[in-house]
């Protein structure tokens, strides 16, 4: 059964850290570019943090640019994403997505698998 994980979410106070895993079943994430999504409450879905599974990047949407690492954890499967500094826009649901492509891209479309996502609340 192929599935893929997003956990790691809860509530933060303004300035404060926290780390969102991705996780796979299944299937080998060190394959995949893994990308991270989020969408706030009344706004579409947007594209984040990108790891390819080629020799580039990781990107980072300029929204959480310097604020934002995504990392892989290859001997757990996984796909971290760190965050820092968090601010109340930062408030969404986190998803991540894994696609065969060997390059980062911000459509959504090309992602075979998504987690179910992780609430993430910046709030005091």
């Amino acid at each position: 059964d192929v599935q893929l994980q997003a956990s790691g979410g809860g509530l933060v106070q303004p300035g404060g850290s926290l780390s969102l895993s991705c996780s796979a079943s299944g299937f080998t994430l060190e394959a995949y570019s893994i990308a991270w999504f989020r969408q706030a409450p009344g706004r579409k879905r947007e594209w984040i943090s990108c790891t390819s599974n080629g020799n580039v990047g990781p990107f980072h949407a300029n929204s959480v640019k310097g604020r934002f690492t995504i990392f892989r954890d290859n001997a757990k499967n996984s796909v971290r994403l760190q965050m820092t500094n968090l601010k109340q826009d930062d408030t969404a649901v986190y998803y991540c997505a894994a696609t065969t492509l060997e390059y980062c891209v911000v459509e959504e479309h090309v992602y075979d698998y998504w987690g179910q996502g992780t609430l993430v609340t910046v709030s005091s």
